[in-house]
């Protein structure tokens, strides 16, 4: 793995904020510091693009007080902010995850709200600002990336007026009556007012901003455009995020992964159907709720426990945030109880994995995977839904895929069920199993179709057309967008 160089201290036309570098730190057992890309949607999905671009990122390396000087890896120019032990607790697990992140995911467990955990907030924000204020050259890209770093567009234009700023919200962006629960409401829509072009996973999203905008601040709005009274006019669209589609399923496709996926049948007994669902540990995920239909269609004798099995995989997120450490708990039991009372000897009908497992292992899992269970309560897209799909060849399996993701706007096709309804979840999950072979194909097709025309360059190109960049597109027979 090639060692971070220290590189050469020249400005970047275009720089990318994100909480987290997209690398992990390994220490080696001679002492000396590797870094390897990290896992996480973002991280998938942004990666290519920042490649094609040769640009800088800005983030948090991922361990607390160590003070890590910019450098390259992998031919990424990467420049570390330091956070704290006490940042960590209050911007980051605090205020990101426990007021905010419940927040926009309608409330599905109650957010917390602490003033000392905002204050944390507004600096570590000020903090991103300056590391980006500091490596964007004279009339620079910069573009900000999610609900933890919302304040640092606004910072940002107060230090660089000369810089196009661009802001992405990748988790679901609340309605007014959700947002107003918030103590800070104006300074974050204030904070966000700073960019040049926000944009949302759904046009719902951009339609919660601006009307609160119009609410919070009287501003003058028309569709997706607000006026400002310094004289900008800030764009408010949605862009869907999506993957890279051709390099996953050029992944799935080769041999090594077509061996493993073999392997992982066989492993699980060689049933006739293997239900799949990767997620984060999370609340938002579902993950209870599909547990007990899967359990519910075992013991009405609806699924053959001798011919199905549930591959649950859960990486862990969070760990140290109260309510994900009651979740897994919860989760732990949940399937402990299920696999007592209708499980066979050697053979439990629900495997349940709480660890995190390369690209090329998952690769592998959807490609042996018949069904594809994707039911979040609420999602701001779900890449696993499009990751799966990309590694499906001859138009094979099956999605079922939650109504409350971004992505079941674009996957159609797939078979689309409100995760709260249990009944509903059950009959769903039965008929994507025992579809005829045609329905399945036609249903495949057209998602495949989607996928692999509206992958990671096509998201990027847009949002990057949208704010008028100079930078040269990512494809050139791509139109802009608009």
């Amino acid at each position: 793995m090639e060692s971070p160089q220290p590189p050469p201290r020249t400005k970047a036309s275009f720089v990318v904020v994100a909480n987290r570098l997209p690398v992990d730190r390994i220490e080696n057992p001679d002492g000396s510091v590797d870094w390897r890309t990290s896992p996480g949607g973002l991280v998938t999905a942004f990666e290519p693009v920042m490649r094609r671009h040769q640009g800088a990122w800005v983030g948090w390396p991922g361990s607390p007080d160590d003070e890590i000087e910019p450098f390259v890896n992998n031919g990424l120019q990467l420049e570390p902010v330091h956070l704290s032990t006490q940042d960590v607790e209050r911007y980051y697990e605090g205020f990101s995850n426990a007021t905010l992140w419940p927040l926009y995911h309608d409330v599905i467990v109650p957010a917390t709200y602490h003033r000392e955990w905002w204050d944390s907030y507004r600096v570590v924000n000020r903090r991103f600002a300056e590391a980006a204020a500091d490596i964007a050259e004279q009339g620079g890209v910069v573009w900000v990336q999610d609900y933890q770093l919302q304040l640092v567009p606004q910072m940002l234009r107060e230090l660089r007026p000369d810089l196009r700023i661009g802001f992405f919200m990748h988790i679901p962006f609340p309605p007014t009556e959700l947002f107003q629960q918030l103590p800070w409401r104006r300074q974050i829509l204030q904070g966000l007012l700073g960019a040049d072009l926000v944009g949302f996973q759904i046009p719902g999203g951009a339609q919660n901003f601006v009307r609160l905008v119009r609410q919070r601040f009287g501003y003058e709005t028309h569709r997706d455009r607000i006026q400002t009274p310094d004289g900008r006019t800030v764009l408010a669209r949605a862009y869907p995020i999506s993957i890279d589609s051709a390099g996953m399923h050029e992944l799935a496709m080769s041999e090594a992964t077509a061996e493993r996926a073999r392997a992982i049948r066989a492993d699980l007994g060689n049933p006739s159907t293997i239900f799949l669902g990767v997620d984060r540990l999370d609340y938002t995920k579902g993950m209870p709720e599909r547990i007990r239909a899967f359990s519910e269609l075992v013991a009405e004798g609806v699924v053959d426990p001798e011919d199905a099995v549930f591959l649950q995989v859960a990486t862990p997120s969070r760990e140290r945030v109260d309510q994900y450490r009651l979740l897994r708990d919860d989760i732990d039991r949940l399937v402990g109880r299920i696999n007592g009372d209708i499980g066979r000897i050697g053979r439990p009908p629900i495997i349940y994995l709480h660890n995190s497992y390369p690209r090329e292992e998952m690769a592998a899992m959807y490609r042996a995977a018949d069904v594809m269970v994707v039911t979040p309560l609420r999602d701001g897209m779900n890449l696993v839904a499009k990751e799966y799909v990309a590694c499906r060849s001859g138009d094979t399996g099956a999605l079922v895929l939650s109504e409350f993701t971004g992505a079941a706007r674009e996957l159609r096709q797939a078979y689309l069920v409100n995760p709260h309804d249990i009944d509903g979840l059950k009959s769903t999950m039965a008929m994507a199993a025992t579809d005829t072979i045609r329905n399945k194909s036609r249903r495949m097709r057209i998602m495949r179709r989607q996928v692999f025309e509206h992958d990671i360059d096509h998201w990027a190109s847009q949002f990057l057309n949208d704010l008028g960049t100079l930078l040269p597109r990512l494809d050139s027979n791509q139109q802009p967008a608009g």
